[in-house]
């Protein structure tokens, strides 16, 4: 049982700091969208290029950040990284309270977050698989996906509701306040922690900026793996801004059914992220690549056909439930198919390889649904990426691509 499994002091304070900042995240969930919406008025266009631009440029700013993760203390770059993000997000408040806000300042945040969460993941899967047993990686993702979903099924309900009694920015203050807690969690992780080997030459040379792609795309599992993951998220991620200006807008949905229509759902993470160590044991990694790689791709058409009123509450609510339970599945399975993949040198920068090619990816989808749905409408680029994303499930990998003995990047490139 994932439950019952002890993992040690370090990783339940490595838990604990994860869990303040995701709660503190799930009372802020859709923030920026929602306050772009209701504060500044923002159409399809401004709402979707919000959502796009942000994490295209924090993409772009985590490229040379890898190399940077890599060759430093982790546990230093996440807490720097949690400060960072208290810091940007403060900025909302403040502004808001002189009257000051503005698109641009949301790009800007938008922007230094999604880089800061790049540096800040990517550390904290190399901090994971030194604070854990090889055999505890599958039930420690499992646990940290459990704590993701469960915060967002009790964070936007309340933050509905504070926003309702307290105003538009309330949540971001909470969720700043919470990467503060976060970063004095990591600072309680106790032990040294050794300062990664270098070879000497300089660790932001050309050259290593690309290691983590090289390693992605020499390794068949996970080039594969990738490719699907980029293009699931984007199309998935690109429907959340839509959606916002289609309940809150079109449908007139209040705020508060806003967040239950994505918070309810979310019961379903804690279901399928609990069930993913014993999925794994009994039908193989393989079988739940495919079978369940292939089930999260396959209900997001459902969203094209929201309606006002209850049914279109109840329907929103089915789809995400079903899309949550096989993505809480799937996901803890492919993190920890990914850390055992990776060779210690090349963490940091392959999981920040893989997470600027998702939000690349994200970016370019929500830019476009954007676009779309503001020459024709929210409901038709609903309706496109509920059907591009039937086609994803051809890039999941063969069961030869996933065998436990695939090329690792040289040590050269340490």
């Amino acid at each position: 049982m994932v439950g019952r499994r002890r993992l040690g002091r370090r990783f339940g304070w490595l838990w604990a700091a994860y869990a303040v900042s995701a709660y503190g995240s799930g009372l802020g969930f859709g923030a920026l969208p929602l306050i772009a919406v209701l504060v500044l008025r923002a159409g399809p266009a401004d709402v979707s290029s919000l959502s796009a631009v942000g994490p295209a440029v924090g993409a772009l700013i985590a490229v040379p950040l890898a190399p940077w993760v890599e060759f430093r203390r982790k546990r230093r770059v996440m807490i720097t990284a949690d400060l960072t993000r208290f810091a940007v997000m403060a900025t909302i408040p403040v502004a808001y309270a002189f009257g000051r806000l503005s698109l641009l300042q949301l790009f800007v945040v938008s922007a230094v977050m999604a880089a800061a969460k790049i540096a800040f993941n990517a550390a904290s899967g190399a901090c994971l698989k030194g604070l854990v047993r090889p055999d505890d990686l599958l039930v420690a993702n499992a646990r940290l996906e459990s704590t993701n979903w469960s915060s967002i099924a009790v964070g936007p309900p309340l933050g509905g509701a504070a926003i309702g009694l307290f105003g538009p920015v309330t949540t971001v203050v909470a969720d700043a306040l919470s990467y503060l807690l976060s970063a004095l969690g990591i600072t309680a992780i106790r032990g040294q922690e050794e300062a990664p080997r270098t070879t000497g030459r300089s660790p932001v040379r050309a050259g290593a900026l690309l290691d983590g792609w090289r390693h992605i795309m020499g390794a068949p599992g996970l080039r594969a793996l990738y490719l699907n993951n980029m293009l699931v998220a984007g199309l998935i991620m690109a429907t959340e801004p839509l959606l916002a200006v289609l309940l809150l807008r079109r449908l007139g949905f209040p705020p508060w059914q806003y967040g239950l229509a994505f918070a309810a759902p979310c019961v379903g993470g804690l279901i399928g992220s609990r069930l993913a160590r014993r999925v794994v044991a009994r039908y193989g990694r393989h079988k739940v690549f495919r079978t369940v790689g292939t089930l999260r791709a396959i209900w997001l058409i459902g969203l094209a056909f929201v309606r006002p009123g209850v049914v279109g509450l109840v329907t929103v609510i089915a789809v995400e439930l079903a899309i949550i339970i096989n993505m809480s599945l799937y996901t803890p399975v492919l993190a920890t198919y990914r850390l055992e993949h990776t060779p210690e040198h090349l963490v940091a920068r392959t999981l920040s390889a893989w997470s600027i090619g998702q939000q690349a990816s994200i970016a370019v989808f929500t830019a476009l649904g954007g676009l779309l749905a503001d020459v024709t409408s929210p409901r038709t680029a609903l309706t496109v990426a509920g059907l591009l994303i039937l086609a994803t499930p051809l890039l999941l990998p063969r069961r030869d691509q996933t065998s436990l003995h695939e090329p690792e990047l040289s040590r050269s490139h340490a």
